[in-house]
């Protein structure tokens, strides 16, 4: 028999807790009355036995969430099937309307695999509401990491009876996100479920800060601006404090003077009624994280050179139907860019390299980013092995990997390991860029619009086709020489591509 364990009275004009400890995990065995959880309220500490003995299973409330009195926290599978404690079943009026028949059972529905070193998401989107019929495999919701998008498929045909991650809430790995109530008795299940969205709703209500935190504010004698939030809805928790004191610790002495530059200027009324504040995705800060940590890191420069396209114009032109018909893809410019710069990077290895530590790494292969624009920010897939690829392998590469981008199916593995960055701005009209390095890449290559310009070509001038190219690289490891080389390998390999074929 399953027995919910629910959050208890927390005491006189106390309507929340932060779930503060896990002291079982799913799986382990209890007893009854022993300790399952710790809850942290503005006042004091909560303890929470287990109302029976048996086996834990799912946890719903994860360490750091917001809960409300008398919302779930776990299910526990009773031992000997004995009835739960009284106060087990005053709390928990749900399982009088769950399925009972054999051809009916819940079926919690639980966040995937969201990737290596990836232990937590934003649920995004809930394409299902509850009393919803789903069939088996039917997207349910959209979870979002600092990377991708994440669909989670019904795992079974029934009706869904409870969603426990509303829209915007944070989610662990192995959290669950709503119940399925499967079988013939599913849709009996589904007026049952009604009163979960206003305790889903009370228990991401994070308008106020974990307890802990605010007090080791206190202590530490900052405010909360001064904080970013991990939790809900930004809530700050106490890890956060520690975070943002040891990185006050760690800045330079010159830091508060450049904080008064990120305070918002002054808004009239009018102004603010005009305006939106919408909170950044987790993509969105990832992107803005990683560029300025690269900005602060490395030492970058960006050396500029321009190539004529004209002979790679013509040779596309030639070809292009013929390599359509024969290799089901079209022939673009990407091909030759990562065939130049495979080219170069075995002429300039440093440009190839990363520095680890006191170490310098240098790569003998190529696995090729090449950054693409979606809906949602720039990710940058890689293209492993690139240098030992075809030209109709690397654009099926691309094409099959930009799609997956735009749909936000890319898999975190898929935009790992890269050991060079092509970013290609001319799409959107660029005409010259300094792009961000990828770190711990030590170079990237941005490629510009194409532009007929007038230029000397034997003492007379002609009309070409132009782009501007621009070498960003970390000066602490390639020399100026070194990226002024690789920019003119690439150059000379388009600008005669038939250097590419005889690898010179």
């Amino acid at each position: 028999m399953t027995t919910e364990v629910r959050v208890p009275t927390l005491g006189e004009s106390v309507t929340e807790a932060t779930v503060a400890t896990w002291f079982k995990k799913p799986g382990d065995s209890v007893n009854a009355d022993e300790m399952l959880c710790e809850l942290e309220t503005d006042k004091v500490t909560v303890e929470v036995p287990s109302p029976a003995a048996g086996t834990l299973g799912e946890i719903v409330a994860a360490e750091g969430d917001t809960v409300g009195v008398d919302a779930l926290l776990a299910t526990l599978t009773e031992a000997n099937g004995a009835a739960a404690a009284p106060a087990a079943k005053a709390a928990a009026p749900a399982p009088s309307a769950a399925p009972s028949g054999e051809d009916s059972a819940p079926v919690p529905v639980m966040v995937p695999a969201l990737g290596e070193s990836v232990s937590e998401a934003t649920v995004s989107s809930w394409f299902k509401k509850v009393g919803d019929t789903v069939a088996q495999d039917e997207m349910l919701c959209e979870l979002e990491t600092d990377k991708v998008s994440v669909e989670v498929p019904a795992p079974a045909a029934g009706v869904l009876t409870e969603i426990m991650a509303a829209e915007g809430a944070t989610v662990q790995a192995s959290s669950q996100l709503g119940v399925i109530a499967s079988g013939a008795a599913g849709a009996a299940a589904a007026p049952a479920a009604a009163p979960a969205p206003a305790a889903a709703a009370g228990g991401s209500k994070d308008v106020a800060n974990a307890p802990s935190a605010e007090k080791a504010m206190a202590e530490a004698g900052i405010s909360a601006d001064q904080v970013t939030g991990s939790g809900r809805d930004g809530r700050i928790m106490k890890e956060d404090v520690a975070a943002a004191v040891a990185a006050a610790k760690a800045a330079p002495a010159a830091a508060p003077a450049q904080a008064p530059a990120q305070v918002r200027g002054p808004v009239t009324a009018d102004d603010a009624a005009r305006e939106e504040r919408v909170k950044m995705t987790r993509l969105r800060q990832t992107i803005a994280k990683r560029l300025k940590d690269s900005q602060n890191t490395a030492a970058m420069l960006t050396t500029y050179n321009e190539v004529d396209m004209t002979e790679v114009m013509a040779l596309r032109n030639e070809y292009k139907d013929l390599f359509l018909k024969k290799h089901g893809v079209k022939l673009g410019f990407m091909s030759f860019f990562t065939k130049a710069c495979c080219h170069a990077l075995k002429e300039v290895p440093e440009v190839n390299a990363e520095i680890d530590g006191t170490d310098i790494v240098y790569k003998n292969y190529v696995h090729m980013g090449i950054a693409a624009g979606t809906p949602t920010g720039l990710v940058v897939p890689v293209i492993r092995d690139a240098d030992a690829m075809s030209f109709a392998s690397i654009e099926k590469a691309i094409a099959e990997k930009g799609a997956r981008a735009r749909d936000g199916k890319l898999s975190m593995a898929e935009m790992q390991g890269g050991t060079f960055t092509i970013s290609n701005g001319g799409v959107y009209g660029s005409l010259m860029s300094s792009p961000i390095l990828n770190p711990p890449q030590s170079g990237i290559l941005g490629m510009h619009k194409i532009q007929d310009r007038p230029m000397a070509i034997n003492g007379k001038v002609e009309i070409r086709p132009m782009m501007y190219l621009a070498l960003s690289y970390d000066h602490r490891i390639v020399d100026g020489k070194g990226a002024v080389t690789f920019l003119v390998r690439v150059k000379e390999a388009l600008e005669d591509p038939r250097r590419l074929l005889m690898d010179l």
